[in-house]
């Protein structure tokens, strides 16, 4: 029989304010352990907790960009489960009345084909505690409590179960990562648990509408991880239904290194949680003058600006989309785009030398000291013929480890280009002197030999003469050595 998989995603992402979203703790990462934690993150008889209003901003930013509709009142609820990570007992979220509900964004399962997965609802919450075990200083059987994240402000983002494959749920979460980071609110770094992501799974005979029992997948900290976990427990599934078995509705654990899931205990439903309004929060009631602010201030989404880079600068479709997977570098094209003759050369650059760089610094485009003006400058000598193309290149790589303007980098390193035809052409007639054997055996018709006289010529300029005027005086000696 063949099965069709059915899949939905809850993405948890961290909100990018300095603040928790129900006291002041620091939300900063990395710092020591149970150091930013106060009586009202740590949930101390007594304390009152009161709305970050950041927190509040950026959801309603992701739920625009998604197409979102924000509710004008929404209401904060205890989910009660008890936990070593959780102090309070209960974790303060959203149920019944969510922050925004009912959008969608699209994905390319196959190049030329658009779909479009429906987004259920985006509401807030705040995250739990960290425990840790894993680490070697940590004794057996024991577990460490870190609060820090305690507090953390979060946005979940829901989908409808409307993915097929593993891919296109690689494929949606690559986009929502995209637009997070687009709208600087989410550094979506899954590394650090700063983007997380649940997966509901079931199959289903292929064609049936009724969905079948589904388990929830957990620890996935990859983009690949998620894709491999989806394609095991589909498979697993599969094995189960077709022996003549039942699934069973489950919570598992991805094992990243052992490539396998693990039951980790048997999926909740929402009365589980015994959800009720928090008595010491307000519900968020927001003035449409202000959310409406929020929404005509959203930039210029990835979409959007991929369409006006290919109509505006020419570019082909896949430069696009290259240059738009960050915003700062989609900035830093269009800044270095307008100071150039030739936008492509532009794109040709930062999608060669300066996206090669960050990859090896593991730096963001912000953290370049070569700005879009420099980067024009060396573009622009290349052109003019002042440098080679392969000296550009050395003028980029160490303009930007030590920020010098690319003239004085280029003085520093001796990398002016000659293009004096007087010099070249007697640099020219020294190797052709001192290479007789191969002038005639060219002669004779050994045309590849031209490749061997560009070298001699590159090497006895120490790599700065001018390809192309080198090129044109050496095939003139060699074709009419009497012109």
């Amino acid at each position: 029989m063949k099965y069709e998989s059915v899949i939905g995603l809850e993405v948890h992402a961290h909100l990018l304010t300095q603040s928790k979203i129900f006291c002041g703790c620091s939300t900063q990462f990395g710092a020591e352990p149970n150091t930013q934690t106060c009586p009202v993150c740590l949930g101390m008889p007594g304390v009152l907790p009161v709305t970050n209003k950041k927190a509040i901003e950026f959801a309603a930013k992701m739920a625009f960009a998604v197409h979102c509709e924000v509710r004008e009142r929404s209401i904060f609820a205890r989910k009660n489960y008890f936990y070593p990570d959780l102090p309070k007992g209960y974790q303060i979220s959203q149920y019944e009345e969510p922050f925004s509900e009912n959008g969608w964004i699209e994905i390319e399962p196959k190049e030329g084909s658009r779909k479009r997965i429906r987004i259920l609802r985006i509401h807030l919450e705040e995250d739990a505690g960290k425990s840790i075990h894993d680490e070697t200083f940590v004794n057996e059987n024991e577990s460490l409590m870190d609060f820090n994240r305690c507090g953390i402000p979060l946005i979940e983002i829901v989908s409808q179960p409307d993915m097929r494959s593993p891919q296109e749920a690689y494929l949606y979460l690559t986009q929502l990562r995209q637009l997070l980071r687009w709208l600087e609110i989410c550094d979506g770094n899954m590394e650090e648990g700063s983007l997380r992501c649940d997966a509901n799974i079931s199959i289903r005979p292929a064609g049936e509408e009724k969905l079948g029992v589904k388990t929830e997948l957990k620890n996935m900290n990859s983009f690949h991880g998620v894709e491999k976990a989806l394609t095991f427990e589909i498979q697993r599934q599969m094995g189960i239904v077709n022996q003549g078995g039942r699934i069973q509705q489950q919570t598992l654990l991805w094992d990243e290194t052992r490539e396998i899931v693990m039951p980790m205990r048997g999926k909740e439903e929402a009365h589980d949680y015994r959800y009720f309004p928090d008595p010491d929060l307000v519900p968020i009631v927001v003035e449409k003058s202000w959310i409406e602010e929020i929404r005509k201030n959203l930039p210029e989404l990835p979409d959007k600006r991929r369409k006006r880079l290919i109509e505006e600068y020419g570019l082909p479709d896949y430069d696009c989309s290259v240059l738009t997977e960050d915003r700062r570098l989609a900035d830093y094209f269009e800044e270095t785009a307008k100071r150039v003759n030739d936008s492509k050369q532009a794109s040709n650059w930062i999608m060669g030398e300066v996206l090669r760089i960050l990859k090896e610094s593991s730096a963001e485009i912000s953290d370049l000291k070569t700005g879009p003006d420099a980067l024009a400058e060396i573009i622009q000598l290349v052109e003019k013929g002042t440098i080679s193309h392969s000296a550009g290149k050395r003028v980029f790589a160490e303009a930007a480890r030590t920020g010098e303007p690319p003239k004085k980098v280029i003085g520093k390193l001796g990398l002016v280009q000659v293009s004096d035809s007087d010099q070249l052409g007697n640099m020219v007639d020294k190797v052709l002197q001192e290479n007789s054997g191969e002038v005639d055996k060219y002669k004779s018709g050994k045309k590849a030999l031209f490749g061997f006289f560009m070298g001699e010529v590159m090497k006895k300029s120490g790599g700065k003469a001018n390809p192309k005027v080198a090129s044109t005086l050496l095939r003139e000696k060699l074709e009419n050595p009497d012109g």
